[in-house]
């Protein structure tokens, strides 16, 4: 249910006017009233879960229609009246709810105002519900077959939650910034808001969510949202039924609670406007329950959980979303093994995540992040370590491995948003070339309560002056946590062509600095290029520019070439070329801990005296 101070359209307009349900047409339906035939006045009644699963009738009055609404969409405003909905006034969670006069469907009960101290709502049409059941389907999305469909061949699959950018720097907060851009209003209009009903998560977690899901209207709500199969519950949906779209469940769960506005055969249109604003998608659904109507100031909304998983939503568009209930959506099952609590030895956690270019890499992080904090949260030091494994289909299984120091506590969510783990989730998810289908995700964390840890204090040259083809030598101060400060001396080999300069030496902890890795072209060079992308987190690694030059080329990476021989090897037959950069020489010194802070020093490389 949406409830907002202002209201708007979100994208592009519907190929259908309130006026297109025309005898003939494939929108007719002889139960439907055009939304030009309604009148101020006029009385009817709308259908909704109160409690439990059965749908039971609400009075409405019509108030008025407001014209072009959204984008070629009117809007029927109503009152209601129900013992609860004169205290609940507008209900998140009702969305969805199909209202009817004489006897005649107009659409479903969608909008409202926050703070509002009527029951007024809002009623989006239901002709331009139908124009979205009737929306042809491809025969696939993203690699997962959808119920054959009369769409026809090349139809588009919308991905407007695609991450754009460099498949192999894939990066979770700013794909979550482009999402909210694509979902963005302006001015005073307020993007629509859905209440996700979050169970089993940390305060920590939540709080990721709302700020990786909120520019998506997308509004958790720590109110459970998981459920066992209940065998007496309804086996299919009903018009008025209560439905969830679970994006996550098992031991952590999210739900978004909606109604069923219409069902047609297979297919069955809800909520009354978008979820996600995601087009063409696959995501599990539920038959819900619910527990209770919260009365609220600010906002109503519905209590429940899911009691039967029923089908799939397979299109997310304005005017509501479709499900498709023998469909059967894909899912990652992700499983997180905690291992060196204190008292408690390992916890192992379940959880069956959405497959889904944006919502995947999001509540895999959260529900990682949320699981640890619940199991281990301590008010000391922690040093981890994490090896993953992430089986793709066809593609066999890659292992990735995160690495942390959190002082003063649990690590927070917002470090797992930045594992490896999860880039590579959202990489494979997104990338431009070809479906992936993730089969099994799997994370082992060891636990250390202690601050495994240096900071670098700072780093001196022992001679500021160099031969060509010598050794730079550096002492660098490393104070550890607890214990004396360590002096370790280190030397870096200084070629001959830098005879002559001055040499800028950088010093930063080896899990800060990436490895030269040429763009992929294709999943297999993606996936090649995901694993190990940086150095060892217990190294420091020592860069400076060569000099020389370097060229990636098919997937292949060249590295301090003569002069002119990056012109030889241009194609004279191809406007593939090789990728020049800069050749930066990286020196690497391992550690027995983690290091923290960087340095930088310049050393004089003598010139040759011919």
């Amino acid at each position: 249910m949406l409830v907002f101070a202002a209201l708007c359209g979100l994208v592009a307009p519907l190929a259908v006017t309130g006026g297109a349900a025309q005898a003939g047409s494939e929108l007719f339906r002889p139960d439907v009233m055009p939304v030009e035939d309604v009148k101020p006045g006029m009385k009817g009644y709308g259908l909704t879960v109160f409690e439990g699963t059965r749908p039971e009738r609400f009075d409405v009055e019509v108030i008025d229609v407001l014209r072009n609404f959204r984008p070629r969409q009117d809007l029927i405003l109503i009152k209601t009246h129900h013992p609860r909905l004169d205290i609940t006034r507008v209900v998140a969670g009702m969305s969805g709810s199909p209202v009817f006069i004489d006897g005649k469907m107009i659409g479903a009960y969608a909008y409202g105002w926050t703070f509002g101290i009527e029951p007024v709502a809002g009623v989006t049409p239901i002709q331009n519900m139908l124009a979205e059941l009737v929306r042809p389907l491809p025969s696939n999305i993203y690699g997962w077959p959808l119920r054959p469909s009369r769409a026809p061949r090349g139809v588009e699959q919308t991905a407007n939650n695609a991450y754009r950018g460099a498949p192999a720097s894939y990066d979770l907060a700013a794909h979550a910034r482009q999402v909210a851009r694509n979902n963005a209003t302006h001015g005073q209009l307020a993007p629509v808001a859905t209440p996700l009903l979050i169970g089993g998560m940390s305060a920590g977690g939540i709080e990721a969510l709302r700020s990786l899901l909120g520019p998506l209207g997308l509004e958790p709500m720590q109110a459970g949202g998981g459920g066992e199969i209940e065998p007496d519950s309804p086996t299919h949906f009903s018009n008025g039924s209560a439905i969830g779209v679970q994006l996550i469940r098992g031991d952590v769960s999210a739900m978004g609670l909606g109604t069923v506005t219409r069902v047609e055969g297979d297919k069955l249109v809800a909520f009354g406007h978008p979820m996600m604003q995601s087009g063409v998608t696959a995501i599990p659904t539920s038959l819900g329950r619910v527990l209770w109507l919260l009365a609220s100031e600010q906002r109503s909304f519905k209590l429940g959980m899911p009691v039967r998983p029923i089908g799939a939503m397979v299109n997310d568009r304005t005017a509501s979303i479709v499900v498709s209930q023998n469909t059967q959506a894909p899912s990652i099952p992700v499983t997180l093994n905690i291992r060196g609590l204190p008292g408690a030895g390992s916890r192992t956690w379940h959880f069956q995540v959405a497959h889904e270019r944006f919502m995947s890499p999001s509540f895999i992080a959260v529900a990682l992040g949320s699981a640890l904090q619940t199991d281990a949260s301590e008010r000391q030091d922690v040093s981890w370590n994490a090896l993953s494994r992430l089986k793709i289909r066809g593609r066999g299984e890659i292992e990735l491995k995160d690495y942390g120091v959190s002082v003063g506590g649990t690590p927070d969510t917002q470090e797992f948003v930045q594992s490896n783990l999860v880039d590579a989730v959202g990489a494979l998810l997104n990338n431009p070339w070809e479906p992936v289908i993730i089969e099994e995700a799997t994370m082992d964390i060891e636990l250390r309560y202690a601050r495994e840890m240096l900071r670098l204090r700072g780093a001196e040259l022992l001679d500021s002056e160099v031969e060509a083809g010598q050794d730079a030598r550096v002492r660098l101060v490393l104070v550890p946590y607890a214990g004396p400060q360590i002096t370790k001396v280190i030397s870096i080999p200084i070629p001959r062509q830098l005879a002559g300069e001055d040499v800028k030496l950088t010093i930063r902890p080896g899990y800060l600095e990436a490895r030269d890795r040429p763009e992929p072209e294709n999943v297999s060079e993606l996936v090649k290029v995901l694993v190990d992308p940086f150095y060892p987190a217990k190294s420091l690694v020592v860069t400076y520019d060569s000099g020389a030059g370097s060229v990636a080329y098919k997937g292949q990476v060249a590295r301090e070439l003569p002069p002119g021989a990056v012109d030889l090897i241009n194609a004279t037959t191809s406007s593939v070329f090789p990728a020049p950069f800069s050749s930066v020489v990286r020196h690497v010194v391992p550690l027995d801990e983690f290091m923290v802070g960087q340095d930088t020093v310049t050393v004089t490389v003598k010139p040759i005296l011919r």
